[in-house]
């Protein structure tokens, strides 16, 4: 039996955000009955309960303001760790998703080791290069992540270019990387081209048929819609 400990989400049943979605998804489409997830939630009650055949486990913490999330990450990471001890468990995986605790990962490293315990972690994207973030936070994000590309086993990278990124930027490191890309459900439309709900919809929008873009994304500067749009305009 394989144990996997995921750690970075909010937790499941998925309420928001992409890493909620995909450890909820994740767990639902579990293809082996020799894997069993373990699942870190955020909440006030430090309880436990099953959803899609995980172990959820609560863990209750303190607010704090912005450092919140990173007091989370190593609380979560403490629990799991001290599970795998309690329970004797081998062949144990956790999984960390985004890049907060890289500071704190070397006072873990010998007790992960000796456990026999293998750390995998999702880098996310460039969280260091957001608008949002005050310089002294971006400057913290490039560190941590520099440390947990450091310490771990697997960086599994949701983008072929962060997965680049990471070779280049820490190739010292020469970290181990793989990528897996987003998954989706997609079931086929039952609607035709020719459909008066399909002719209406683009009519109601000026809408050619197969004359027009579609981007995808949320509404952050990072994402650059503004010089999409831009440019887009001068090509009219």
């Amino acid at each position: 039996m394989t144990n996997v400990f995921i750690i970075g989400s909010k937790g499941i049943p998925s309420n928001y955000g992409g890493f909620e979605t995909f450890v909820d998804k994740l767990t639902l489409y579990k293809k082996s009955e020799k894997i069993m997830y373990h699942v870190a939630c955020l909440n006030a009650s430090e309880e436990e309960f099953y959803y899609n055949k995980a172990r959820c486990f609560n863990v209750k913490v303190k607010n704090i303001g912005p450092a919140k999330a990173i007091l989370y990450d190593l609380q979560a990471l403490s629990g799991s760790i001290k599970y795998i001890e309690d329970h004797n468990l081998t062949n144990s995986v956790i999984v960390i998703l985004a890049c907060r605790i890289g500071p704190f990962l070397s006072h873990y490293m010998d007790k992960l080791k000796n456990l026999g315990i293998s750390i995998y972690v999702n880098p996310d994207g460039h969280e260091w290069k957001r608008s949002k973030w005050i310089m002294p936070i971006r400057a913290y994000w490039k560190f941590s992540e520099k440390l947990m590309v450091k310490h771990a086993d697997l960086l599994i990278c949701d983008s072929k270019g962060i997965e680049d990124y990471i070779k280049e930027e820490y190739k010292d490191y020469s970290p181990n990387t793989t990528f897996v890309a987003y998954g989706a459900e997609i079931s086929r439309s039952k609607l035709n081209e020719n459909d008066n709900e399909i002719k209406d919809w683009l009519n109601k929008f000026s809408i050619e048929r197969k004359k027009y873009y579609l981007i995808v994304g949320r509404f952050v500067p990072e994402n650059s819609y503004e010089s999409m749009i831009r440019e887009f305009m001068k090509t009219i």
